[in-house]
């Protein structure tokens, strides 16, 4: 059966943010992409652009809450209700939860007018009487004992999967999980990386302030600038200018990382869409060669684009397999950088579905490769060369594991210390025993930018090809 459904009739913020709850929920879409097309069908304006958008991953984010705070005036589950009408309850729920600017009555009535529009009578009715019945008895929606049931309190207060919730309860604690849960619901920060081919950091700040844009220096790496409250900055023309792109402080890190020396050959064994490899070009000022490899074709175009906005000629982007970098002959390079496929633990709260797709078998299959990934892209490092693994996750199983299973069937490999290259700040005094053992977990709750993990390790010398 197809669960396509469309709500007939002029679109304004609540009637387009129906629309794209629907493919969400009910057909997959991913949110980003979702809301990005529904702005192409309808370009909504100002106000009502700004509203679409908080409506839709503001509803999307918290959906389990509002599951269960719904559940407490339904006679039936929300499953049994239409596509329409059950993302219809909770885009009102939403509004009546969290949207304290907007007035009530405002959303019970736009909220029926919709059902209207997609229904009949009664279900007009029934929309009706549960947001009512929602403004009238909140006060009887009580989140379980944060003492006695830890983990549902913080599942349903802070709008996560209990199952995430339960190994951050047993791995971080309550409080660091609460506040990891907080950092996930607020709205990421925007972070450039500046060009510094191109302009220094001070320039930048000084040319984005001419147009009105506010940018702070990032708290950890030189070449970051922190930008608030400004979408589009795509469309200005420093941008256009390759003077900078998007890029979070992590990610920024793992070139650090590597660290690799002017002039070196470097191998970006899951390069696309090669944010990683024009800042290692960066740091090399754009001499010796970056082969920037992708499995995907298409992909590749990304790396090239990137590369000719940024001024960047010193990468060679290839079509491959990381896990077969063994077949590129004659690449043996000094620096390797492995930036595996991961589950994207550590920036669920740059995706606002992103949490609801995750599962614990999920997690499972994806360690085997990411160790098939590792390994391949050891078969490329040169004697005392440099191999640097990172994901976007916070998942022991993808990252400390995964390097300490590789160590143990790689003896020719050996953790190499970070603390001496990596920007001061980022390794916190707690961290610094691991981090001269090679590894690094950054965590939102704890350094205030997206959650990554990095190891450096290195290959000896007289350990052979």
């Amino acid at each position: 059966m197809n669960n396509k459904q469309h709500v007939r009739g002029r679109h304004d913020a609540r009637s387009l943010a129906l629309e794209t709850l629907i493919h969400i929920f009910e057909e997959g879409a991913y949110a980003n992409i979702a809301v990005n097309e529904g702005l192409q069908r309808f370009p909504l304006k100002g106000p009502e652009r700004g509203l679409f958008t908080e409506l839709v991953y503001g509803t999307t984010r918290t959906r389990n809450t509002l599951d269960w705070a719904l559940a407490h005036f339904l006679k039936k589950d929300l499953a049994g209700f239409t596509p329409a009408i059950r993302n219809l309850l909770r885009l009102g729920a939403y509004q009546l939860l969290y949207l304290e600017r907007v007035p009530a009555r405002a959303v019970v009535h736009r909220s029926v007018e919709l059902a209207k529009r997609y229904g009949h009578q009664g279900v007009a009715g029934l929309v009706n009487g549960v947001l009512r019945n929602l403004i009238r008895r909140r006060h009887e929606l009580v989140f379980p004992d944060l003492e006695k049931e830890p983990v549902q309190h913080i599942a349903l207060k802070y709008s996560h999967p209990q199952w995430l919730v339960s190994r951050w309860v047993e791995e971080y604690g309550i409080e660091a999980t609460i506040e990891l849960c907080r950092y996930n619901n607020s709205p990421a920060p925007l972070t450039l990386r500046v060009n510094t081919l191109k302009i220094t950091r001070e320039e930048l700040v000084q040319k984005l302030a001419r147009r009105g844009i506010e940018a702070a220096y990032s708290r950890y790496v030189p070449e970051g600038l922190v930008v608030e409250g400004w979408p589009g900055l795509e469309e200005v023309e420093e941008f256009q200018e390759g003077l900078f792109l998007m890029q979070d402080e992590s990610s920024m890190l793992v070139a650090h990382a590597l660290k690799p020396r002017k002039g070196a050959l470097v191998i970006d064994a899951c390069a696309a869409p090669g944010t990683k490899t024009t800042h290692l070009a960066q740091l090399m000022e754009d001499t010796g060669q970056i082969i920037a490899i992708d499995v995907h074709e298409h992909k590749l175009d990304l790396i090239r684009q990137n590369c000719r906005r940024l001024g960047i000629g010193s990468v060679k982007a290839m079509l491959g397999d990381a896990r077969d970098l063994n077949k590129f002959a004659g690449h043996q390079a000094g620096y390797v950088l492995v930036d595996a496929p991961c589950s994207g633990l550590g920036v669920l709260g740059r995706r606002a579905d992103a949490r609801w797709r995750k599962t614990p078998e999920g997690l499972a299959a994806l360690t085997e490769m990411q160790l098939a990934v590792l390994q391949g892209g050891a078969a490329a490092v040169a004697e005392g060369g440099v191999l640097v693994y990172s994901t976007c996750s916070i998942a022991p199983e993808e990252n400390r594991q995964v390097v300490e299973h590789f160590l143990a069937i790689n003896p020719d490999f050996e953790p190499e210390d970070l603390t001496g290259v990596l920007p001061g700040g980022i390794i916190r005094e707690e961290q610094q025993e691991r981090a001269k053992k090679g590894i690094l977990q950054i965590l939102p709750q704890l350094h205030g930018i997206d959650g990554f993990f990095i190891a450096r390790l290195r290959k000896k010398r007289g350990a052979g090809v």
